[in-house]
């Protein structure tokens, strides 16, 4: 009886052990990378340092501890769907005030489970909004992160998002670098504002070529809200991102969801019109399965869940679900829809 027992145990041990080594192994089958733009997920409280009073229980918006809780379970939520099977190997944001509500989707939802890790910093935004990264640390190790700030030329006081850049090795030890974009809006009209997306565009441009020098097959990913589409200036001339084609250029950077905009499809609906402007942007060597792991040319996806649409009652078809339309709450997720890539080892 005691040997049956034992037997018993053990055989359970082993099928609990090949369960896990199974899934090790299936988690492996592809590195999933997204980036969504949450909509003004703020923190309650005042800050006398932001001006952040719309997003407090007396500012014109009445938002709350409740209304903060909600908006961190939907992206939650959104999380969950964009990884399917198995959650997102890390996901950038932005329109986040702080770490804090970082910590609640980390730490207060069913996602404390995979023990997201965080990178972030105090951005100089004048609204108080930050980018952000999250990590799983059982599929990605973070050696650096660093943070550039976004000069506009002709305004150098002005103050905006500064560009995230973490830079670690994924647990098939292959090194990626990662840069976490939310340009200058088009606040003031898109021509006067035009000047801050270059220069922004030029800044990590000018970083991904420092990375380049000593490592030509660097894997780099340039992801983010761009507030601007794939053939405008600030994309083109700016970061130099070109849509993914042969023969690819030693230093090239190429946009995964370039073609959206050619098949009128996006991330973002403005005056009944589907415009992508949040994108994945990649090295030439992740297009390469010679460099370890890689990325097929149409591998950019915009995440269209159900749950994150409705009818646009304004103008045809479907629009995001978001949490506001002008001051008035709607409770929905975002005005944006997610994006999202997977990278593949090289097997």
């Amino acid at each position: 009886m005691k040997h049956l027992k034992l037997t018993i145990r053990l055989s359970l041990l082993a099928i609990a052990f090949l369960a896990t080594l199974g899934q090790d192994a299936f988690s492996q089958d592809r590195f999933r990378i997204m980036f969504y733009n949450v909509e003004n997920l703020f923190d309650p409280f005042n800050d006398s340092l932001k001006n952040d009073d719309e997003f407090t229980p007396d500012g014109p918006r009445f938002w709350t501890w409740r209304r903060m809780t909600e908006k961190v379970n939907n992206t939650y939520k959104v999380i969950t769907a964009v990884g399917e099977w198995d959650p997102p190997t890390m996901v950038g944001f932005c329109e986040i005030e702080n770490r804090f509500v970082l910590e609640r989707i980390t730490k207060h939802t069913p996602l404390s489970k995979f023990n997201y890790q965080i990178v972030h910093k105090e951005s100089p935004d004048f609204r108080g909004i930050d980018v952000g990264l999250i990590y799983r640390p059982d599929q990605f190790t973070v050696h650096e992160e660093r943070f550039f700030r976004v000069t506009y030329p002709d305004n150098p006081d002005r103050a905006t998002r500064d560009i995230l850049y973490a830079r670690g090795v994924l647990s098939t030890n292959d090194t990626l670098h990662v840069f976490v974009n939310h340009w200058p809006s088009k606040f003031g009209g898109a021509l006067a504002s035009e000047p801050g997306r270059i220069a922004a565009g030029k800044i990590v441009r000018e970083k991904v070529d420092s990375i380049m020098v000593f490592h030509p097959n660097a894997h780099i990913i340039v992801m983010g809200d761009f507030n601007d589409t794939p053939k405008s200036r600030p994309l083109v001339e700016g970061l130099r991102a070109e849509p993914p084609a042969e023969p690819l250029k030693p230093d090239g950077l190429y946009n995964l969801h370039y073609e959206y905009e050619t098949r009128g499809e996006g991330t973002l609906k403005f005056q009944g019109a589907w415009e992508i402007i949040d994108m994945m942007i990649v090295s030439k060597s992740l297009l390469n399965r010679k460099h370890g792991i890689y990325t097929p040319f149409d591998g950019g996806k915009i995440y269209r869940g159900d749950f994150l649409l409705e009818e646009d009652d304004s103008f045809v078809g479907v629009r995001p679900f978001r949490t506001y339309i002008g001051f008035r709450y709607h409770g929905g997720y975002s005005d944006h829809l997610p994006i999202y890539m997977d990278l593949f080892p090289n097997r």
